[in-house]
């Protein structure tokens, strides 16, 4: 049997969003759910104490915008947080993230960069005494990953459990909300098409 146009319609919108929930699975395992997972794997979390808060003499360059065609460099010191882990008795260097720690592995701490450079320094300086005053001897929980930085720890993770879950849930959902379009638009169409049957043969 043939199916009208609003039926038709119905199922191309219902195929439509089985095929992008199918794509956005497949697109959001490769790009973002087997990244995190292999930097959630031999990871975990544990006790950190800081042990040392420095300055380093080393500068370093970072990029700032000030209008849509006015970008600039500037340079910030690097802040170093040594750490003690409740896994390991050797010293671990702390990040903010996993993107912290890519964008600058020898530094703790990345600030906003601004066009001065005096300022990058005092919210650098900020934050040093944040480390030593306000936090000190308090213990926190870090997070770490034996097999890709064994001498690092971070602050937070950038992947955490509800970043994988939204990467598993809105791709199902539009999935399963196509498919269900589809069967729904099919059975209707078979019980409109029975329903004509048993009133021809009442005829």
């Amino acid at each position: 049997y043939e199916y009208t146009e609003a039926e038709d319609k119905s199922m191309r919108l219902g195929f439509l969003l089985i095929a992008a929930g199918l794509l956005s699975l497949l697109g959001l395992g490769c790009c973002w759910l087997r990244p995190a997972l292999q930097e959630r794997g031999g990871g975990g979390s544990a006790n950190c104490t800081v042990l040392a808060v420095r300055q380093l003499g080393e500068r370093f360059a970072c990029t700032f915008s000030c209008g849509a065609a006015c970008r600039g460099t500037a340079r910030y010191p690097c802040l170093q947080v040594l750490v003690r882990t409740s896994r390991s008795a050797a010293p671990a260097l702390l990040h903010e993230d996993e993107r912290q720690l890519r964008t600058n592995p020898k530094c703790s701490y990345i600030p906003p960069c601004a066009r001065d450079d005096q300022e990058n320094s005092e919210n650098v300086t900020y934050k040093q005494k944040y480390w030593k005053e306000k936090v000190g001897s308090q213990p926190f929980t870090c997070y770490f990953n034996q097999h890709l930085r064994p001498d690092d720890v971070m602050l937070k993770r950038t992947h955490d459990e509800t970043v994988l879950l939204h990467c598993f849930l809105w791709p199902v959902v539009t999935f399963l909300v196509g498919v269900l379009i589809v069967v729904l638009t099919i059975c209707a169409k078979s019980l409109a098409v029975k329903a004509e049957a048993i009133k021809k043969k009442k005829h």
